[in-house]
């Protein structure tokens, strides 16, 4: 199925909802995708051939914190390393950008039962010992007239 794989650092908002939909997450709208998109530290996007299969981005403060979000990959291509390269790819990309002597805070939220994946790029499940759940809340203003 893998016929052409390329890696860029650009996708477009309709391209990054149509993975959200295939993993079942939901959609955002478009102009809200459009910000969050330009507003991200750095993209990695997975092609075959035009096709968007896989992305993630880098959320910062540009001081100590690093979040990184949306790792997906297409479900037709998992199981084939592409998670894997994104990562890599991510934390070279976090790397780089650290000056020596430097510690940042890299944090995501990974989805039901892919902790495991995430482990070997060194990161820690919650809770432990050490640290509660992570948390999220997602919230809507609703318009009034």
């Amino acid at each position: 199925m893998i016929m052409n794989i390329t890696y860029t650092n650009t996708i477009t908002p309709e391209e990054f909802n149509a993975l959200r939909a295939a993993v079942g997450w939901i959609e955002i709208e478009n102009g809200l995708a459009i910000k969050g998109l330009e507003h991200s530290a750095f993209i990695v996007c997975v092609r075959d051939g035009e096709r968007a299969i896989g992305t993630a981005r880098i959320i910062t403060d540009y001081g100590y914190t690093v979040y990184i979000a949306d790792v997906i990959v297409h479900p037709d291509y998992q199981g084939n390393g592409i998670g894997g390269e994104i990562m890599s790819r991510i934390m070279a990309y976090i790397d780089e950008n650290i000056a020596p002597g430097q510690e940042k805070l890299i944090a995501l939220m990974s989805a039901k039962d892919k902790e495991g994946f995430y482990e070997k790029f060194g990161f820690v499940k919650r809770p432990n010992d050490n640290w509660g759940c992570g948390m999220t809340q997602w919230i809507k203003k609703e318009e009034t007239l």
